[in-house]
């Protein structure tokens, strides 16, 4: 763990921090040795043979959330019999990914074994939903995933609930839990935030980066794809003659997402949607990981006060890990930051 200086006593949560700090110093992550950089890290992860089983969905139930009139999610559940006993995680998928991406499956099967029900959730348009709503996603839609947190409080009776997110995922989390601030239901236990995109002007200059260009390439393909198949289904709504001209992350986001997310352009919608403008305000237990070799999303944004001095935070932050990767050495904990993420589940539902 990363040391945060000298904290002030704060109430709920605080002792089982600490005890989640003391069981990442029991179980440091070591990487797999064949594997010793960020982008090494990064791509066999996402191609780790036998990490996505075919049966692994099988049984789940599909649920519709209606976030906003007219805007529904898709999440894909697996609940236990007895499931107002348990406590539930909610998984939030990245950029260009879906409740189906690797890590949100890994960590599901991890969190479900370990006892919790879970939620994998897709954003706006993601995992084949473009149907269920007129509008685009970005990182700054936190409202969504607290309008689902709050529905399996009042209307599930569910008691105990941690959300998870990766990247954009865990800043829409982060985002949302400090929007919240005291106001956050009783029955959302925690955070836990795997390379959370917390700075997204940040993290969109550090895709530009030249060692980056296979990555941003990849993400502005499938944002251009993602524009494509809204104008068949909302012939009204969007036009594609930027799309020519949209060949980086940045600028869709000047192009498509300033325009149609109601933002005066890119920059003003980073220093919006950003995490690290609400992060101080978290008043729940709220678990970072972040390697420092992460190629995707910097790490200097990790050290800044807001997320330093908040006591209801804790940071671990490996010198290797790559980016939503952490491929372990220990074949008994493969994925280092799904087994984190399991043993914090049981510290805060215990």
């Amino acid at each position: 763990m990363e040391s945060h200086g000298a904290k002030a006593p704060v109430e709920g949560g605080a002792e089982r921090l600490r005890e989640m700090e003391r069981e990442i110093s029991a179980h440091p992550f070591r990487p797999h040795p064949l594997l010793p950089g960020g982008h090494a890290q990064t791509l066999a992860a996402w191609a780790w043979p036998g990490r996505v089983r075919p049966d692994q969905t099988r049984g789940d139930e599909a649920r519709l959330f209606e976030v906003e009139p007219g805007v529904r999610l898709l999440a894909r559940c697996r609940w236990h019999g007895d499931r107002t006993a348990r406590a539930t995680v909610v998984l939030v998928h990245g950029l260009g990914g879906s409740a189906d991406a690797p890590y949100v499956l890994g960590a599901a099967r991890l969190a479900y074994r370990a006892g919790a029900n879970v939620v994998r959730l897709n954003q706006r348009n993601c995992g084949g939903t473009e149907h269920l709503t007129p509008t685009l996603y970005h990182s700054g839609m936190s409202g969504d995933l607290a309008a689902v947190v709050r529905e399996l409080a009042a209307r599930d009776g569910l008691p105990r609930i941690l959300v998870a997110g990766f990247s954009m995922g865990g800043n829409l989390a982060l985002k949302m839990a400090g929007e919240m601030g005291e106001e956050a239901p009783e029955a959302l236990l925690g955070i836990c935030a795997v390379s959370p995109a917390l700075d997204l002007a940040a993290t969109v200059a550090n895709l530009e980066r030249p060692s980056n260009r296979p990555y941003e390439k990849t993400f502005a393909l499938g944002l251009r794809r993602l524009v494509v198949r809204k104008k068949e289904l909302f012939p009204g709504l969007y036009d594609t003659r930027d799309l020519a001209r949209t060949r980086t992350v940045r600028d869709f986001d000047e192009h498509y997402t300033a325009p149609y997310g109601g933002f005066a352009d890119a920059d003003d919608y980073y220093a919006r949607a950003s995490a690290t403008r609400r992060i101080n305000e978290i008043r729940i237990p709220t678990l970072v990981i972040h390697a420092h070799d992460d190629p995707l999303v910097p790490f200097a944004p990790l050290r800044s006060p807001r997320l330093r001095d908040n006591p209801r935070i804790s940071l671990a932050a490996p010198p290797h890990g790559g980016h939503v990767a952490f491929v372990s050495a220990s074949r008994e904990e493969r994925f280092w930051a799904e087994s984190s993420l399991a043993r914090f589940l049981r510290l805060l539902s215990g």
